[in-house]
């Protein structure tokens, strides 16, 4: 089981309703259905797709929690630190595979994410029209941790990249 396939699983609240009354004791789908308030149809829908993506089993016909798998996906969906030792946390935690994961809300350590954003993506003294740094900023927004505008932006008011007529320059 995946991360994916365990949020797409809970997405639905009649199926996050089933899973939460068999965590809770609830060992057939008839003591599902009672707890729920649910149509038995409903529940014996939601159970099958529960027992699919791997958080319910019906171990000798009785329903439980598949504990070991939650276990085994929480720990298989960590993020993989991958980072050599000597990388600053602050890129530890907000840069997977070269794309942001999120912005810092504490402005020194945005700072540190963006000065490293900024030393990787432009060269000192080259001056970029606003289409390129776009383009420089967009891989790192692959991830959806941001946009390249916010970041176009940031890099200008931390005074990282300086704006004049339309064409930027790395300070």
């Amino acid at each position: 089981m995946t991360a994916h396939v365990l949020a797409g699983a809970l997405a639905d609240d009649g199926r996050r309703r089933i899973f939460a009354a068999i965590v809770l004791g609830a060992t057939s789908a008839t003591e599902v259905a009672e707890r729920t308030g649910l149509p038995a149809r409903a529940v014996l829908t939601g159970v099958r797709r529960l027992t699919d993506a791997g958080l319910v089993t019906g171990a000798d016909g009785a329903l439980v929690a598949d504990e070991p798998s939650l276990r085994a996906t929480a720990r298989d969906s960590r993020p993989a630190d991958d980072a050599e030792p000597g990388v600053d946390p602050v890129l530890r935690t907000f840069l997977r595979a070269g794309a942001l994961v999120g912005l810092p809300a504490q402005r020194g350590r945005r700072r540190v994410l963006l000065a490293h954003i900024a030393e990787q993506s432009f060269e000192p003294g080259t001056r970029y029209p606003e289409r390129a740094v776009d383009d420089a900023l967009k891989p790192w927004c692959a991830a959806g941790g941001s946009d390249h505008a916010t970041l176009r932006r940031y890099l200008i008011d931390e005074q990282l990249l300086t704006r004049e007529h339309g064409v930027y320059q790395l300070l």
